[in-house]
């Protein structure tokens, strides 16, 4: 068996930083093979193309004919370098932005070899999505639905003892173009354990890269699963979804599995003494909830000097975070998406806001993980209320990272989908963009994973502009106040023992400090976790409602601590990042 990195060559030879900005949005990713897919669609998708590349700058260098011409001979060159017909089965992966450009290559390598069997996976093919797939393009042979190592094994047992003209036995999971019946299109067929999973290999990955001009060769980040699924989003008796609203990331999986701790690391120290590399991603769509601590402990034993990444939840505890940075994670993705716990309710987060200036306050300590993390904007159903808090609560997060605002989506198969009228959407269809790269009789046969809807959309654009214009002004207040290099924390403090010295750093205005000493200083680093006024009158009996409550308000006016109906969190980070357990 081999594998050929398709997208690696095309990107070598179109140019790293040029295939980086296309690769980087969605829309973009399509256009170009579209355009070689569908001729007669070129004009409509280059006026599409400027208008959507506008604000990059590299892009708008070249002349979208250039870019085709030149990503047309990059990929005849790719395919006229393989002999297809020495192979009796081709699969491909489609997940966000690869349709068009998988389309293409099997179109393109049918014509080379037509005898050959293809087989397509990933997070666009599943279900009812693969099932159209297979419907209208009569070059795909096969679609594998969910999870892909158990059917793929059993096609090619069933390939290996037929003459490729009969149907394949059925299997949940494997949609086969010669067999008619209906077959549960949701059915899939995984692995009950993740343990039985053999290592990855990435051997053809780095034997391609070895093969480039010394001056294209990287080292690359690896992929690596802890996980499948999401335990958050898990169904509840088979009927209740308790899952985000908005997300379809789980359309593959049926619940949730986890490697062993065991496993995991075995992994990860086989993987990077393999490829001779330190970076990893964990591609996971939330890391386990159980004993993060535990297993990244684990990892730190290890003693090598990783650089890790991973998606997170916002009630993601300290103790965990820091453990998760004795590992060596830089990057944490945080589920925030909204800055209103009455938002966040409408969503089905599960969290609060309050959680989530605290994950971002944790993670703006120096020697914690770097926070990336969105906001979703014109979620259907938000309103004037949603707006306003979050506009409120905005006030509190200029000392942390940005948060980058993200006009909601609507997902294929996410709950929102499922259930439009709660969420007062009057029709769900195929994402109006798409009509733009397909022709009309292949559009109406598709079912996309990127759905557009009907039902108050330029409202709630209207509604969500102050929030924007806010959300700049805030990447533009932290950019300038971090631009000299070593630069502390926006708001800091250093502990005296027996007194605080917090520094507040402030973005078109002097600086200012505080002192906090005695008992406000002990109220003000026992908020470093939220806390209910009761918990802090219980802990401070001697103090006093009278005085608590005033103090509070007073560390509240000053943008020192953030309050959320009668729960506090202290804002301030430890200078050095001490006191993080």
């Amino acid at each position: 068996m081999d594998t050929y990195h398709l997208y690696l060559s095309v990107a070598h030879l179109l140019g790293y930083d040029l295939y980086g900005q296309i690769s980087e949005s969605t829309w973009l990713s399509e256009a170009p093979y579209a355009a070689l897919l569908y001729p007669g669609q070129r004009e409509t998708i280059a006026r599409f193309w400027r208008r959507h590349s506008s604000r990059r700058s590299l892009i708008q260098k070249w002349h979208f004919n250039e870019i085709l011409d030149r990503l047309e001979d990059a990929s005849h060159g790719i395919l006229s370098r393989i002999h297809w017909q020495d192979y009796d089965l081709v699969g491909l992966s489609i997940c966000f932005g690869q349709l068009t450009s998988a389309l293409y290559f099997i179109r393109h390598l049918k014509k080379t070899a037509p005898e050959i069997k293809v087989v397509v996976g990933g997070s666009a093919c599943a279900g009812d999505l693969g099932r159209s797939l297979l419907g209208l393009f009569s070059e795909i042979d096969f679609v594998i639905s969910g999870e892909g190592e158990l059917p793929l094994v059993h096609l090619i047992k069933e390939l290996s003892h037929s003459d490729g003209r009969r149907k394949t036995e059925p299997l949940p999971g494997l949609f086969d173009r010669n067999d008619s019946s209906e077959s549960d299109p949701q059915a899939f067929s995984q692995l009950p354990e993740l343990d039985q999973l053999p290592m990855p290999d990435y051997r053809d990955y780095f034997s391609l890269i070895n093969t480039l001009e010394p001056e294209k060769v990287f080292i690359p980040k690896l992929p690596m699963e802890i996980s499948r699924g999401c335990w958050w989003g898990k169904n509840l008796g088979g009927k209740a979804h308790r899952g985000c609203a908005f997300c379809n990331l789980n359309l593959q999986w049926q619940g949730y599995r986890a490697k062993s701790q065991e496993k995991v690391v075995k992994e990860l120290n086989a993987l990077t003494d393999e490829y001779q590399t330190l970076s990893v991603s964990f591609m996971d769509n939330l890391l386990p909830s159980k004993d993060l601590k535990g297993l990244f402990d684990k990892v730190a034993q290890m003693r090598k000097d990783l650089r890790l990444f991973a998606e997170i939840r916002a009630t993601t505890s300290m103790n965990d975070l820091s453990a998760m940075a004795d590992a060596g994670m830089r990057e944490v993705q945080v589920g925030i998406e909204a800055l209103s716990t009455r938002l966040l309710k409408k969503i089905r987060k599960g969290t609060s806001a309050i959680q989530n200036l605290e994950i971002m306050k944790n993670c703006e300590s120096p020697r914690l993980p770097n926070l990336n993390s969105n906001i979703i904007l014109e979620f259907p159903g938000s309103d004037q209320m949603d707006v306003e808090e979050t506009l409120a609560n905005l006030e509190f997060t200029l000392p942390f990272r940005p948060l980058k605002g993200i006009p909601f989506w609507l997902g294929y198969g996410s709950p929102v989908w499922q259930d439009p009228k709660s969420y007062g959407l009057r029709r769900v269809h195929n994402h109006p963009f798409y009509s733009k790269l397909f022709p009309p009789e292949i559009l109406r046969g598709l079912k996309l994973i990127m759905q557009g809807y009907h039902g108050g959309l330029r409202h709630q654009q209207r509604l969500w502009r102050p929030v924007k214009r806010r959300l700049e002004a805030w990447k533009t207040a932290y950019s300038q106040l971090h631009q000299d290099p070593g630069s502390d924390p926006i708001l800091s403090y250093q502990d005296g023992g027996n007194f605080l010295i917090i520094r507040q750093r402030r973005y078109g205005a002097d600086d200012m400090t505080h002192r906090l000493k005695g008992t406000s200083r002990k109220i003000y680093l026992f908020c470093e976790k939220h806390r209910s006024i009761s918990q802090i009158l219980t802990r401070f009996p001697g103090f006093g409602e009278e005085k608590v409550r005033p103090f509070l308000h007073m560390m509240v006016e000053k943008r020192l601590v953030f309050r959320e109906g009668e729960r506090y969190l202290s804002l301030a980070v430890p200078i050095r990042g001490w006191n993080l357990r």
